[in-house]
């Protein structure tokens, strides 16, 4: 049975994942890959953006807190990293 071809992209960092996502866009951009190819490249950037920003919202809520502050709202604040 073949691996997933893209479940390599769950163990990379954030750093990473943008990096090959940038590489990706350059490339498409220059328009000189193959249409099949292109498409497989495409479908992976797809993958890799998701990924990041999986990421960026994991560390946003690692650093963020919830509070429940006077009159019941929730409000967002930095967490005390302490």
């Amino acid at each position: 049975m073949m691996a997933e071809p893209f479940a390599d992209i769950a163990s990379m960092s954030f750093e990473a994942a943008l990096q090959e996502l940038e590489s990706i866009v350059e490339q498409l951009e220059r328009g000189e890959v193959e249409l099949e190819k292109s498409i497989a490249m495409y479908e992976r950037g797809a993958a890799l953006k998701a990924h990041c920003e999986a990421r960026l919202k994991d560390a946003q809520l690692k650093v963020d807190k919830i509070v429940i502050g006077d009159g019941g709202k929730a409000r967002a604040e930095p967490a005390q990293l302490d």
